[in-house]
């Protein structure tokens, strides 16, 4: 069985979960408080020398890290990986874009709010945040305007990258009013029958 380390809260541990309910694959979650600075710990930092998480536990004992990287190993042959060489590489342009020009300021927003409740120290970059997220998100709902999902037709590990943090926003300050696209597709992703909520 998969071990998974991580946080419930976290988008990026989320993923992870996420596909793995997908798949129907069975997992143990072990729970890691990084405000504890648990990830600094000995025996963490065996398993992920980076001291992050989510880290993906092999039967064998071998140890994934990366969230991204971790989905496209689980889904590997599975309907939320094309095969196609063209397509397959617009999941990982998304994949890309999620971790260069999505999550640093979506989740690092909602991380200074959600986790640190605003510190005075902090507030110029949650602002800045803002600014750099908004413009993630109209990148992603131009595309939605034309496309079910973020790859065509079809849910991909795109879709779950960029799901994670996207439909939680909210709660790092940011506002889905202006974006209809981003909103349908979050309803749309959230409808699959093997669907599992952040908290859930």
């Amino acid at each position: 069985m998969f071990k998974v380390y991580g946080d419930y809260r976290s988008g990026n541990c989320y993923k992870v979960k996420l596909m793995l309910h997908l798949l129907g694959k069975e997992y143990q979650w072990i729970a890691i408080d990084i405000l504890k600075g648990e990830t600094q710990s000995e025996a963490f930092l065996a398993k992920n020398p980076n001291g992050k998480i989510p880290v993906l536990e092999l039967e064998d004992g071998t140890c994934l890290w990366e969230s991204n990287a971790i989905l496209n190993y689980l889904a590997d042959g599975s309907e939320f990986l094309p095969s196609e060489p063209r397509l397959r590489t617009q999941v990982l342009q998304w994949q890309f874009f999620e971790q260069y020009s999505h999550e640093p300021y979506v989740a690092v927003a909602r991380f200074i709010q959600l986790y640190q409740g605003m510190p005075e120290a902090r507030l110029e970059e949650h602002a800045r945040c803002l600014k750099l997220g908004y413009k993630a998100l109209k990148v992603m709902e131009k595309q939605l305007e034309r496309t079910s999902y973020l790859v065509g037709e079809q849910y991909s590990i795109a879709d779950i990258a960029l799901y994670a943090y996207t439909h939680v926003a909210g709660e790092g300050g940011f506002s889905l009013e202006d974006f209809p696209a981003v909103r349908a597709w979050i309803e749309r992703v959230a409808s699959h029958p093997r669907h599992v909520t952040m908290l859930g």
